[in-house]
């Protein structure tokens, strides 16, 4: 009896099986569980039985559970998930935002007529200053906006101008000029809506624009006039802010004006947002969460209002006094009343300004874009005549002699995908040395033309700094070290990427022009001169300062086989690279023993880094053709 007792109350195990996933595996199971385990209470199995009925609801449910259930897993993942909102959410949580149209991009010609002066040179106080974002039109009703502003009163290696003479009188003495400037254009339209924030503001409000395919916020200002800057996260309060480099801006950086046209200034804000582009390829604002009028040190804990007042406090006597107690606990909720995720707006209107437009569509020709449709462009008319200055206004005008290309429909959900991963490996970040080499190279432009750069490791030994040697371009596209102000924008460009414990310490590299000769036997029949014409081009190609790079050395037989193969040449018969310093001649000054950092063929260069320039290739390339 004892033992039959035993076995009517031990717990029974009953084996389930986890691997069935589908309707037919899920009704399978079920038949086999019944039959396992309940043998005498229920055997009718027939198709039309209440008992199969059930069954087979269960597998349904179960059926359905399992779909949905590795879906969703499967649409957290990003190589693996199909719908576009998931792809577009997951990539953002890598840094990356969404394109939802690509615009084609042109570069277009600006022109200015200018009246001559007495001495028959180009009137260059009649010279226009037009702003940044000039719409112009195509013949197929295509709008681009200039990226860039149009100065032509200035010539440099980052803007040149081009000059020549439009109209002469009977004697041929030129009346007008030409300029032509260049500038760079992207398609679309430029758009604008009013949104109206009542008094009581929202933590993380959101505004969407209906527009789709927009390419840019170009600028949000409120009621005030205040501008709200866009942020790639809202914790990021610091934003780059470009400043034209003019005398009232920078008295002392204006000297710089030709070469670096802006001033890269970091200025923290709390009035920022993010953008996010919805799965219809819409695109949504996202603001802030700082709703509360109180300064953000009332709001966050501190020394005075936390741990230090406890019974021992922190007053001189507060072990006798008893010290001041904490009577209402803090809530950590409350950071996000802070402005420390920007500003959410209150009691304003945000007049949000956008491009829309791209896609295959901005496709246009060349020549196919020459009607102006906006644009703010002055100059100075005072003491000027006032019909010639009416004359130059109205002669501005644009045309593309190159087609706008590039513009296509937004992203592929595999297109988001794969540009995702690829766009967080980079971490945007500076920490290797091919970092900040791409983190250098890719500044803009108009902030300082770095053209080459070399970094190595702090020379005094701080294992937290490095030395970033620099050189830019002057006009004549030589090689010139940076000006204090483009300097002082590459540090303020870094400051946003390198680790906060790093230093970079911008060196001007050492220019070492030089000069090269040579002689050449011709083969029988090659007329020498033709010859020797073509042999200083190769030298020429060979030599430009584009195709060289800080520490580089000079490789001779690499130069040899260079000429050797010019068409004619029988044999190089002599190749000698020679120092040039006279600073008189305009060279760079710095001396430097060619014939001891010659060894097995190649020019090293010095220790102190430094570049080898061609600086006048007119003429410090001479060569002759010779007999044996």
């Amino acid at each position: 009896m004892a033992t039959n007792e035993f076995n009517l109350n031990k717990k029974q195990t009953k084996e389930i099986k986890y691997l069935n996933k589908d309707f037919s595996d899920f009704r399978g199971d079920l038949i086999g569980y019944a039959k396992n385990y309940f043998p005498d209470i229920y055997n009718d199995f027939n198709e039309a039985s209440p008992g199969m009925m059930f069954i087979e609801m269960a597998s349904y449910v179960g059926d359905v559970l399992s779909y949905y259930i590795d879906n969703q897993m499967k649409e957290n993942l990003l190589l693996h998930a199909e719908e576009r909102v998931n792809v577009i959410d997951i990539a953002r949580t890598l840094g990356y935002k969404t394109k939802p149209s690509i615009p084609s991009v042109v570069r277009l010609n600006v022109y200015q007529i200018v009246p001559a002066t007495a001495g028959g040179e180009a009137n260059m106080e009649y010279s226009m200053k037009i702003m940044e974002g000039m719409e112009v039109e195509s013949e197929t009703g295509i709008r681009f906006i200039t990226q860039g502003s149009v100065d032509f009163s200035q010539d440099s290696i980052t803007s040149p101008r081009e000059t020549t003479i439009y109209q002469t009188d009977g004697s041929g003495v030129a009346t007008y000029f030409l300029l032509m400037k260049t500038v760079d254009c992207l398609a679309g339209e430029v758009k604008t809506k009013d949104v109206v924030f009542g008094t009581t503001p929202k933590k993380f409000d959101k505004v969407k624009l209906d527009d789709k395919n927009i390419i840019q916020i170009t600028e949000v200002l409120d009621s005030d006039s205040k501008k709200w800057y866009e942020v790639p996260y809202l914790a990021q309060d610091n934003i780059f802010e470009k400043v034209e480099n003019s005398f009232s801006n920078d008295p002392d950086m204006s000297t710089n004006k030709e070469t670096v046209p802006y001033i890269m200034t970091m200025r923290r804000t709390s009035k920022r947002f993010t953008t996010h582009v919805n799965s219809d390829n819409t695109t949504s604002l996202w603001f802030g969460a700082g709703v509360s009028s109180e300064p953000d040190e009332v709001i966050i804990p501190s020394t005075t209002n936390m741990g230090v007042s406890l019974p021992y406090g922190n007053t001189g006597n507060s072990h006798i006094n008893g010290g001041i107690n904490i009577d209402k606990a803090f809530d950590p909720a409350n950071t996000l009343f802070t402005r420390a995720y920007g500003l959410a707006p209150r009691d304003t209107t945000l007049t949000i300004k956008y491009i829309a437009g791209g896609g295959l569509a901005s496709n246009v020709g060349s020549r196919k874009i020459s009607t102006i449709i906006n644009s703010t462009a002055w100059f100075d008319k005072d003491n000027l005549d006032n019909a010639t200055a009416v004359f130059v206004e109205n002669s501005l005008a644009v045309i593309n002699l190159e087609p706008a290309s590039g513009g296509r429909s937004g992203e592929t959900v595999e297109e988001i995908k794969y540009n995702a991963l690829a766009h967080f490996s980079t971490q945007n970040r500076a920490v290797t040395r091919e970092d900040y080499l791409a983190r250098v190279y890719a500044m803009p432009a108009h902030f300082g033309s770095i053209a080459k750069v070399y970094i190595d490791n702090d020379s005094l030994g701080n294992q937290l700094a490095i030395n970033m040697y620099t050189l830019g371009y002057n006009e004549d596209k030589q090689c010139i070290g940076l000006t204090s102000l483009g300097k002082d924008n590459l540090q303020t460009y870094l400051s946003q990427y390198r680790m906060l414990t790093d230093a970079v310490n911008i060196i001007d590299a050492y220019v070492i022009n030089i000069g090269v000769d040579f002689s050449v036997i011709p083969r029988p029949g090659y007329n020498s001169k033709a010859l020797l014409l073509t042999c200083i081009d190769t030298l020429k190609k060979i030599f430009d300062i584009d195709n060289w790079a800080l520490q580089e050395p000079i490789v001779l037989s690499q130069v040899r086989t260079q000429l050797d193969k010019v068409e004619g040449v029988q044999t190089v018969k002599d190749l000698t690279i020679t120092n040039l310093f006279n600073t008189e001649k305009n060279y760079s000054g710095n001396i430097y023993d060619i014939e001891s950092a010659t060894k097995n063929g190649v020019v090293y260069p010095s220790m102190d880094t430094s570049i080898f320039e061609v600086k006048f290739p007119d003429k410090d390339i001479k060569g002759r053709v010779v007999g044996y």
